[in-house]
């Protein structure tokens, strides 16, 4: 494996989702440093990528909460800093931070947490699980929101704390890059005509993330006879075995009356094409995300975008100029945000997405991300020499 020194992250799982696009993100940039990236995971569909850019993918069951098996899992860890030569231990998520945190410690080295969400802790016990990602030598936020609550919670003192956003990758991330065929292959798996114009709300089928609440607003504006025939709602993500979810999403369509209008669709892996393929973005999560990945894409890929007036998305959603921002849980409000967008004129949908697009190359670029998170492995890398 030649002299140079290992970097290792570790996150339960590679599939989808902000956290671990990020770890791949951060992999690149460690190879490209003259790092050896090695990333501990319970597997994944993002495991190719992660060898494509030159990283080690080492599985191991840290996505297990068993107390047994997180103890054989630091165990496990532990050798594998010694065999690797491991500088410095990077954990994004609960369950494998704290296997990693007594791996690290016994081998003295430093350990970096990221905050990639918040933790609820209803009970002593639930706070003293969460507890663990306040540990590190340095606790990355992924946005302000997410240090005000790290701060008011944890207590972690300002020069262990780093605020370091999400980065988009702005090539990825590009419409002038993006191939016709490729949206007119979207279109097709969701079985929308091309001169039909798409309402479009990505991310996991999972309650929180309100597909039940856009279900409800396309019906208020259809009972209320102010819905476009040519729009389509599309509701596309990851079920992940939430089969009891997945079919109550079709009793309201069905009791709705919007069947013919939303349409459910699985994973997607072109994410660029997605967005290309829709005219309005849609996130109304319930409860707030950390950072919200969904708006900093859509603004990249110049779509506007109306998503809850909460967490993060405060900080990327450029209220009435990249787009609407409404309260949470609100069915009204965002229907009118809905009717709204649709009685819009393409020229002014453009604008909103061509404010949005510049909004995130200022501030939201996966090289400044990079950078940041590069800059705290040396700091913390420089400290353990001296």
């Amino acid at each position: 494996m030649g002299e140079r020194p290992a970097i290792l992250q570790i996150i339960p799982r590679l599939d989808a989702g902000g956290a671990e696009r990020t770890t791949v993100d951060i992999a690149r940039a460690i190879v490209r440093a003259g790092y050896r990236a090695l990333v501990v995971s319970d597997g994944g569909r993002l495991e190719h990528e992660l060898i494509g850019v030159g990283a080690r993918v080492i599985e191991m069951p840290v996505a297990s909460k068993n107390p047994l098996t997180m103890w054989l899992n630091s165990w496990r860890l532990a050798r594998l800093i010694r065999e690797e030569r491991i500088a410095l231990v990077h954990a994004r998520s609960r369950g494998p931070a704290w296997s990693a945190y007594y791996a690290a410690r016994a081998a003295r080295i430093p350990f970096v947490t990221t905050y990639h969400g918040i933790y609820k802790a209803r009970n002593i016990f639930k706070r003293s699980y969460n507890a663990i990602m306040a540990r590190g030598d340095r606790v990355i936020a992924n946005s302000q929101w997410t240090a005000r609550h790290i701060t008011s919670t944890h207590r972690v003192p300002a020069g262990r704390m780093v605020i370091i956003p999400r980065g988009i990758d702005l090539a990825a991330f590009d419409m002038e890059r993006l191939t016709a065929i490729r949206v007119v292959a979207m279109r097709a798996r969701w079985a929308v005509s091309n001169d039909a114009r798409v309402v479009l709300l990505p991310g996991r089928l999972t309650r929180w993330k309100g597909q039940l609440i856009l279900i409800a607003a396309v019906a208020a504006l259809l009972k209320a006879g102010r819905w476009p025939s040519d729009a389509r709602v599309v509701l596309a993500g990851d079920a992940q075995g939430r089969s009891d979810y997945l079919a109550e999403i079709a009793a309201a369509r069905k009791a709705a009356g919007v069947e013919g209008i939303v349409v459910v669709s699985d994973h997607m892996e072109d994410m660029p094409a997605a967005y290309a393929a829709a005219d309005i973005i849609v996130s109304p999560s319930t409860e707030p995300e950390a950072f919200g990945r969904v708006p900093v894409e859509a603004a990249a890929m110049g779509r506007p975008i109306i998503a809850t007036s909460h967490g993060g998305v405060e900080e990327t959603v450029l209220p009435d100029e990249s787009g609407l921002l409404i309260p949470p849980r609100n069915v009204r409000a965002l229907s009118e945000a809905l009717a709204t967008m649709l009685a819009a004129s393409k020229a002014h949908l453009d604008e909103m997405g061509a404010k949005g697009r510049k909004h995130i190359e200022t501030v939201y670029t996966v090289e400044r991300m990079c950078d940041a998170t590069l800059a705290v492995y040396a700091e913390l890398l420089r400290g353990r020499k001296n």
